[in-house]
């Protein structure tokens, strides 16, 4: 790499670094370029690399992360406890267990309606799915084929920022959640047993039963 093609790269990485410090939400790719004119996507992602390489190699207490579809500046994991300290008393209002519940329901089996995520829970859910909508964590993503057309909803881009993930695919199997809850429950901040463990049962029967609907169809 010439003296030029090193000082593009440097430059690029400076603002790149100013403009992660100066957002509070994940920067998508296509915002980045936009704002850095004539770089393409891949001299982005590589001025992103190296600059988590300068990071590891300093031992700095960051990371460039994808979080959401964007790329943000996030803090190692073992030194949380400090920030949490710093901001005592200004954590953000946590979920309750049905609100979970009934995000985890959605999360799996969006699209999913109301009427379906009652019959999973064997409880109704209008309240609670009018608050993760208040919250931004779920939103409207059409209409059910069936009789009576009913709403149905998914997660968003913020569902994806409150838990820290990238994309959907990341979300673990229904049979992990448990695992997933139990690290999160100092994130969330809401006593673990207050935690649905019903949630996980009928997650994971559900799952095994649409396992055992599609090796019945294969097996016709």
């Amino acid at each position: 790499m010439d003296n030029k093609a090193l000082i593009e790269i440097d430059y690029i990485k400076q603002i790149v670094e100013v403009l992660l410090f100066a957002s509070d939400v994940p920067l998508p790719t296509n915002r980045m370029l936009s704002v850095l004119e004539d770089i393409k996507a891949e001299k982005l992602k590589h001025a992103i690399e190296e600059l988590n390489e300068e990071y590891a190699n300093t031992e700095r207490t960051f990371r460039i992360c994808k979080i959401g579809g964007g790329y943000q500046l996030v803090t190692k994991p073992e030194y949380s406890r400090y920030i949490k300290k710093l901001y005592k008393g200004r954590a953000r209002s946590r979920l309750s267990p049905a609100a979970l519940e009934v995000l985890s329901i959605i999360a799996f089996k969006q699209p999913i309606s109301r009427p379906e995520v009652d019959q999973i829970r064997g409880v109704n859910s209008d309240g609670v799915i009018k608050t993760l909508l208040e919250r931004n964590l779920i939103t409207i993503a059409g209409r059910s084929e069936a009789v009576g057309r009913a709403l149905l909803y998914g997660t968003t881009p913020e569902f994806l920022r409150y838990f820290g993930l990238n994309e959907l695919t990341e979300l673990p199997k229904p049979r992990e959640l448990e695992e997933l809850l139990g690290s999160a429950q100092e994130e969330l901040k809401f006593p673990a047993d207050e935690a649905e463990p019903e949630l996980i049962e009928k997650l994971t029967q559900t799952e095994q039963d649409e396992v055992e609907t599609t090796e019945d169809d294969e097996a016709e």
